[in-house]
């Protein structure tokens, strides 16, 4: 069964609200008609009782039913029927009159063969005990036939005010719900060689824009992830296509001729080299996919940053030496996290520094405790980087020193992005500054008092 559209259930809702306070408002109506005719025919049905009493009251008995006639005349729907105290039927004033009245004092109403009245029921002689009874009757058909005419009219008034409210609320619902056709639109139309399409916010209604907004980021988000899958299928592709194409070629080289058993070994050695850079890249494409999936957990024990830092720069002392270069490490901080990973991001940016400072040049390791983090900066001296590359410096496979051309494969561009990662799977930020001569990797790690 197809579902009603949501144009369908607006129109529909739109008729069922017009119907129920049509119908509600029809009625309040007809009970406040009906009541108003009550009340007239009370007063009508008093004033006559009024003057039918002065009209009886000392009055020889046979000129009674002349001056009954005679005050009848004036009303000609209404009829009157007097009886006994014992109930028997003394005068009626038409011979078409009900033969069963009510009895009891007050108004009433009575249908008789098609014709309805309000009947009135008093005593001629309100102050004696065996007094006659009066009984008024007025013919109220034409009140009737008029509350079944305008109960009528509601009812028609009810179902032509829902129809058109449906056609209305359908045009209506079919005309705001336009932005979402748009941006349904919009939506069949990407693809992954069109995720540039945006919906114009600003001929948006309020209560839409927030939602284009967020499909725009969206669309923006998936196109900036998929520019970036893009480029690293590419540089994927690139970075492998030279140690394969070298292992074909050393092996294919090797076979060209029968060789001495050194000459195959020192080949294997050297395929050996490159299918460890190989699988140190796969191992490192792995790890950063755990991360993008949420898989890294680290492990949380007490750590004293001095003490792990000095560890490391004890470790790096060697090649600083040989570059000429300066390491020291100032202040200390301590922190619940991984100690392994958090070796891997400092060790990826201090070798990351290494390479790029100058002979004679510092390199520094900056330790602060702040209220509720910890600050690590690792900074170094020589050529800056240009704005422009800031933002780019943790992207995969990016390489900001434009001398490192295909082939040098003792790097790949990976040390950055998995020491992001790391420092985003302790919950941490990390950023890159440029200025006046140094460059320093900036990591915020929140911390518990």
């Amino acid at each position: 069964m197809r579902r009603l559209s949501l144009s369908g259930r607006l129109a529909l809702l739109f008729a069922a609200c017009t119907a129920a306070v049509s119908l509600v408002a029809g009625v309040l109506f007809s009970r406040a008609s009906e009541a108003h005719f009550i009340e007239l025919d009370q007063q009508l049905l008093d004033s006559k009782l009024i003057g039918l009493r002065r009209a009886l009251q000392d009055v020889p008995d046979h000129q009674r039913q002349a001056r009954l006639a005679d005050e009848l005349s004036r009303q000609a729907d209404l009829s009157l029927r007097i009886s006994g105290s014992d109930g028997q039927r003394w005068y009626d004033s038409s011979d078409r009159l009900p033969g069963e009245l009510p009895r009891a004092n007050g108004l009433s109403t009575v249908s008789d063969e098609g014709t309805d009245y309000r009947v009135l029921n008093a005593a001629l002689y309100p102050d004696k005990a065996d007094s006659p009874q009066l009984t008024l009757l007025l013919d109220i058909t034409h009140h009737q036939h008029f509350l079944q005419r305008m109960q009528h009219l509601i009812w028609l008034t009810v179902g032509l005010s829902a129809l058109a409210t449906a056609l209305l609320g359908a045009w209506a619902a079919r005309s705001g719900l336009r932005p979402l056709r748009r941006m349904s639109a919009v939506a069949r139309g990407v693809s992954a060689q069109s995720l540039n399409a945006r919906l114009p916010q600003e001929q948006m209604p309020p209560e839409l824009a927030e939602l284009a907004q967020s499909f725009n980021a969206m669309l923006g988000r998936l196109d900036d992830a998929f520019q970036r899958l893009s480029a690293f299928s590419a540089d994927i592709a690139h970075e492998l296509r030279t140690p394969l194409s070298n292992l074909l070629t050393h092996t294919q080289v090797t076979l060209t001729r029968p060789r001495a058993m050194e000459d195959y070994r020192e080949a294997l050695h050297s395929n050996l080299e490159e299918l460890q850079w190989m699988a140190q890249l796969v191992n490192d494409m792995l790890y950063l996919a755990k991360a993008d999936h949420g898989l890294l957990m680290p492990s949380r024990e007490p750590l004293e940053l001095a003490d792990e830092t000095d560890t490391l720069l004890e470790f790096f002392a060697p090649l600083a030496e040989d570059a000429g270069v300066t390491l020291s490490r100032e202040g200390h901080g301590r922190l619940d996290g991984d100690r392994g990973m958090l070796r891997r991001a400092l060790s990826n940016l201090l070798d990351n520094a290494l390479r790029f400072t100058p002979a004679e040049g510092q390199v520094r390791l900056l330790i602060a405790e702040q209220p509720k983090s910890l600050r690590v900066s690792v900074e170094n001296t020589g050529e800056g980087i240009s704005a422009q590359l800031l933002p780019r410096l943790f992207d995969r496979f990016y390489r900001a020193d434009p001398a490192r051309q295909e082939g040098n494969q003792e790097h790949a561009g990976l040390g950055l992005a998995i020491t992001q990662s790391i420092v985003r799977a302790h919950g941490g930020q990390i950023h890159c500054e440029s200025a006046q001569g140094w460059t320093r990797f900036v990591i915020e790690l929140p911390r518990e008092d």
